[in-house]
């Protein structure tokens, strides 16, 4: 493991570029961007092409839709571009991974291809689920370029991975962890990168991972690019900018607490006796909901009561396998499941349109688990509400974890299972009461079941006959068959007879 001094002992690149180093005062207002310099993405704002972007990315990206960057790219693409070191916050929602995904392909794309085992840009997530959404949003973009991207992530198989690879992969999108096995297994080798990316840091960094990114980066060569964006750049992050970042721009488009200001913010406080009844009338709502609560045993217990009252919901946390997690993530972007319910591994990495309201069941102790749960509504200009559930001994500790969030306006609102108040504040209304039944999944048919591939008719469109018209002879059986010896020799029926015959 990698060894250093103490961060604290650094100045924070998040402080005034004077107080860290009198001698950049000069430039310190250019290498750092206010909050209030970038306008939102409206027809006013600087178009792709502006940016820098090559032509044929421009044209990718018009075909998926988009025409026009939001405040974080427009702020970060040209630096990235003119291969700067960057630093990028931005509100959950905002943009980020255009921000660095754009930059990434356009350089990829200008180097040609890259050699087995060896990609030309790697972007590490903490998250499986954030490393597939990463690779959804660049992968038609890649196509048009040319540009081969693949996710490597744990729980699911190595070799599908291992062939990509080998293949030749210019983008590998990672989580820390499986990165590190596919490097000891020989399979990877990032002496190759050009520009490194990290999406989240402050998450890696909270989830324990910062030794691992750390190890990993250092196998990447010291004049590669590094990007990094999150929601929250704060003294963790430190570490990673000290040691691997060389004279970084930095980008915050909006203050840390920004993000709670676009939304509306809720307190319930409710009897512990009907904890579960506010729930469940708040899950039978129209709409889409996500429901966090604090552990694993806590989700799947609550999905199953949700369930049994007539509720459809989805739970999602880290207990369960890839297969599993991916399915119920689809099902609630499709809307065939309106409620999903999760840890704080879903707070970050999960893109739906169309959450209305986000629900603490268990209010959460760090306000960053807060913003970023909070995230999931609201996004990109979308409107939403977030509610807490809050119990009486629970009233202290949660006023003081939001001040710290920064939410000063939540409304302090006293309600009961069925109060036409908590209808009003969140469309709560009463669950059916028919149990959820999952309907069952067609079996797969047994082989004899199964209908052949050659029935003997005709082909429809060309006439032609199939396997099964084909002439044959009569099937012959034994006794049919011409003796292999000619008369006046010695048959079969005429030879001794062995002693077991006799």
């Amino acid at each position: 493991m990698s060894s250093f001094a103490d961060p604290n002992t650094f100045p924070s690149v998040f402080d005034s570029a004077a107080e860290a180093n009198p001698a950049l005062a000069d430039t310190a207002a250019v290498d750092t961007i206010p909050a209030d310099a970038a306008e939102t993405a409206t027809e006013t704002s600087p178009s792709f092409a502006d940016l820098g972007l090559p032509r044929k990315l421009v044209r990718a990206l018009a075909r998926e839709g988009i025409t026009h960057p939001f405040e974080i790219q427009a702020a970060t693409v040209p630096d990235a571009l003119a291969g700067r070191d960057v630093l990028g916050r931005g509100q959950t929602g905002s943009g980020k991974t255009l921000a660095f995904g754009l930059p990434a392909l356009a350089r990829v794309a200008a180097s040609g291809k890259a050699r087995p085992r060896h990609p030309k840009a790697l972007i590490m997530v903490p998250t499986r689920e954030l490393a597939m959404q990463v690779a959804d949003a660049l992968r038609p973009l890649g196509k048009e370029l040319g540009v081969f991207l693949a996710t490597a992530v744990g729980g699911v198989p190595y070799d599908r991975q291992i062939s990509g690879l080998e293949r030749g992969l210019d983008i590998l999108i990672a989580t820390p962890g499986r990165l590190g096995d596919l490097i000891n297994r020989g399979a990877c080798s990032l002496d190759e990168v050009e520009i490194s990316i990290l999406d989240e840091a402050d998450q890696m960094a909270d989830m324990g991972f910062l030794p691992d990114v750390t190890e990993l980066l250092d196998k990447t060569p010291r004049t590669a690019q590094r990007l990094l964006f999150s929601a929250t750049l704060d003294n963790d992050v430190d570490t990673l900018v000290q040691r691997f970042m060389k004279d970084p721009v930095t980008h915050s488009t909006q203050p840390a607490a920004a993000s709670v200001t676009t939304m509306d913010h809720l307190m319930l406080m409710i009897p512990p006796t009907e904890k579960f009844k506010v729930v469940a009338s708040i899950a039978a709502r129209d709409g889409r909901t996500m429901l966090f609560a604090r552990t694993q045993a806590a989700v799947d217990r609550l999905v199953d009561q949700l369930r049994e009252v007539g509720v459809r919901a989805g739970g999602l946390h880290g207990g369960k396998s890839q297969a599993v997690r991916t399915r119920t993530l689809a099902e609630f972007k499709e809307g065939r499941t309106a409620v999903l319910v999760a840890t704080d591994v879903a707070a970050r990495g999960i893109h739906v349109d169309g959450v209305s309201l986000v629900v603490h069941v268990d209010p959460p102790k760090d306000p960053k688990d807060y913003l970023h749960r909070a995230g999931r509504t609201a996004r990109a200009g979308e409107s939403g509400a977030v509610a807490t559930l809050v119990l009486p001994k629970q009233r202290r500790s949660t006023q003081q974890m939001l001040t710290k969030a920064g939410v000063t306006d939540a409304g302090e609102h006293r309600v009961r299972a069925g109060d036409a108040r908590l209808t009003e504040l969140t469309g709560a209304k009463e669950p059916s009461g028919v149990p959820v039944k999952d309907e069952p999944r067609p079996a797969p048919a047994a082989r004899r079941d199964r209908p052949r591939r050659f029935d003997g008719d005709r082909r429809p469109d060309t006439g032609e006959r199939r396997f099964g018209d084909r002439d044959r002879a009569p099937r012959r059986h034994f006794d049919d068959r011409p003796r292999r010896f000619a008369d006046g020799q010695r048959h079969r029926e005429d030879r001794p007879k062995r002693f077991a015959d006799r």
